[in-house]
């Protein structure tokens, strides 16, 4: 599609995001994108209203700079447009991104955004908050509290499994039950766990493999359920949180589906793309094709949506 108006949008406050500001938007005007607008935003709690503003001014293309939440807190508005999203992977995990094969390099994201291609893909719903990657109850919202910005800024996209690990020592099992609408799988209720993920992509937390099939476009989500081990597991459950292999082990159950509902005893908050947005229980559902979003021309996204075209 020939873009005509462009808005930067860019969460300063991320972990590259003030030092790349400037460069991205030098770097876009000189690929050809045409930026009539942009904005470095010290709070990103302005994040969702500048990105409405500029898709409700008739916006073709809404460069997001920013991590995961960035691009989780503003989706609501551009599915409910026509408007195109480019990412600028600033965070500290970059998980979208990854998924897509989006170049987490500012000037390979930047000509990504000049000469790549749009696709549509799938996005999660929890209630009525759209998410890209996973939600989740359980371990990964303690460690999601026990993230500092100095963890992050020393670790990395290491920074999530070193939370994972010190939340693991204080975590208190909780109670589940999952009910299918759709009636693809029996209504099934567990006890002593460790986390639920109900996932739309392929990564979270750094790089973790929501399931060894998981995309954006596979038309379904990805839900597991962890039993708690003893504490002499931990390296074990270090070990399957880095691989999507960890659904085949014993104390795990996988389940893939459009719909799930998921009630906790006790009722739990819910991490939405690395933010706590919820409590249980919720209704999780898949939304396909909701979101278009600039992908490398080579990228497995890209193969995957003009295969199916």
């Amino acid at each position: 599609m020939a873009i005509r108006s462009a808005t930067l949008v860019v969460n300063a406050a991320s972990r590259s995001g003030e030092l790349a500001f400037s460069q991205a938007s030098e770097l876009l005007r000189s690929f050809g994108v045409p930026i009539e607008e942009a904005y470095a935003l010290h709070d990103p709690s302005r994040l969702p209203e500048t990105v409405q503003r500029a898709v409700t001014e008739g916006s073709d293309l809404i460069v997001v700079g920013g991590g995961d939440g960035s691009v989780s807190s503003v989706v609501d508005f551009l599915v409910e447009s026509e408007a195109v999203l480019g990412l600028l992977p600033l965070g500290t995990a970059n998980d979208f991104a990854r998924t897509l094969g989006i170049p987490t390099s500012l000037e390979s994201a930047c000509e990504t955004i000049a000469h790549g291609v749009v696709v549509d893909v799938d996005l999660g719903l929890a209630g009525d908050d759209y998410f890209v990657n996973v939600a989740s109850v359980g371990l990964s919202v303690e460690a999601t509290r026990a993230l500092s910005s100095a963890i992050k800024r020393r670790a990395g996209a290491l920074a999530y499994p070193i939370a994972a690990v010190r939340a693991f020592f204080s975590h208190k099992p909780f109670s589940v039950t999952l009910t299918f609408p759709d009636g693809d799988h029996p209504t099934a209720a567990f006890r002593r766990l460790l986390q639920v993920a109900v996932g739309n992509g392929r990564f979270y937390g750094g790089g973790l493999i929501v399931a060894p099939g998981a995309s954006m476009d596979d038309r379904r989500l990805d839900v597991y359920v962890i039993e708690l081990g003893h504490r002499r597991d931990l390296p074990g459950v270090v070990r399957y949180l880095r691989s999507g292999q960890f659904i085949h082990q014993e104390g795990v159950h996988y389940y893939a589906t459009r719909a799930v509902s998921i009630e906790t005893n006790p009722p739990l908050p819910i991490d939405i793309d690395g933010e706590l947005v919820d409590r249980a229980p919720e209704d999780f559902s898949l939304v396909p094709e909701a979101l278009n979003v600039l992908v490398p021309k080579g990228s497995a996204a890209a193969t995957l949506d003009a295969w199916r075209l």
